[in-house]
């Protein structure tokens, strides 16, 4: 799979793209990545990438022109998603939805906004990481990356282990335990030292289930 980026702040990705499960997918070629810094299609000698808005209002918005140089820099338009603050909330079902794409395009926002003509005529999908508002589109597009990156096959050395994780079936997952048995007066549940490994998924969902319930009845009601 390929993600290519469009950013002001390509350095900002660097630690990203070179340490953990990311960095080692890289090495394995099982990702690309194509950092496109958006400053180098800007206008003048300094490269202006912005202007203020029509209308009137605070900030700055992102010009229109100036990201479609940026993306008409790729051989082709890939399937594109600009990180917005007024975008889809993103989930774990986009996430299975995007990593099985071939290439994507992922536009960091920034500034107050961007152009809506630009919008309207090259993005796919505005997509949002949660109602609040960063200073940039950056970290929510790693935010993005990193959920697409490790459910491509063969990154992860267990596959089931994205089968098995919370809001892979609208439930949150269960409680996990590990040595010592007993910490500090708590001792972990009977059942998962049994070795009954029905009872042990019984268990685990019934759990998943209290668990979501109590903190996020919300994605109850999507599994009807």
């Amino acid at each position: 799979m390929k993600i290519n980026i469009v950013t002001l702040f390509p350095k900002q990705f660097m630690p990203f793209l070179e340490t953990s499960i990311v960095g080692r997918a890289v090495k394995q070629h099982k990702v690309e990545f194509n950092l496109i810094d958006l400053r180098q299609f800007g206008e003048g000698k300094h490269q202006i990438v912005d202007d203020r808005p029509f209308g009137g209002g605070p900030g700055m918005i992102l010009k229109a022109d100036i990201l479609a140089k940026a993306v008409k820099s790729l051989p082709y338009k890939p399937y594109t998603l600009l990180m917005s603050a007024s975008g889809k909330p993103y989930n774990q079902q986009l996430a299975q939805q995007f990593s099985q794409l071939p290439e994507l395009l992922i536009i960091a926002g920034h500034y107050e906004g961007v152009d809506q003509r630009f919008v309207d005529k090259y993005v796919n999908e505005e997509i949002s990481i949660g109602d609040y508002v960063l200073t940039g589109g950056e970290i929510p597009t790693m935010v993005i990356a990193d959920s697409i990156v490790r459910l491509i096959p063969g990154v992860l050395k267990k596959a089931e282990a994205t089968e098995q994780e919370s809001f892979s079936h609208n439930l949150l997952e269960y409680p996990q335990y590990t040595r010592p048995e007993n910490f500090e007066g708590a001792k972990v549940p009977p059942v998962l030292l049994s070795g009954h490994h029905q009872q042990i998924k019984q268990w685990q969902k019934q759990q998943s289930e209290e668990k979501t319930t109590h903190l996020r009845p919300d994605l109850l009601t999507k599994n009807h």
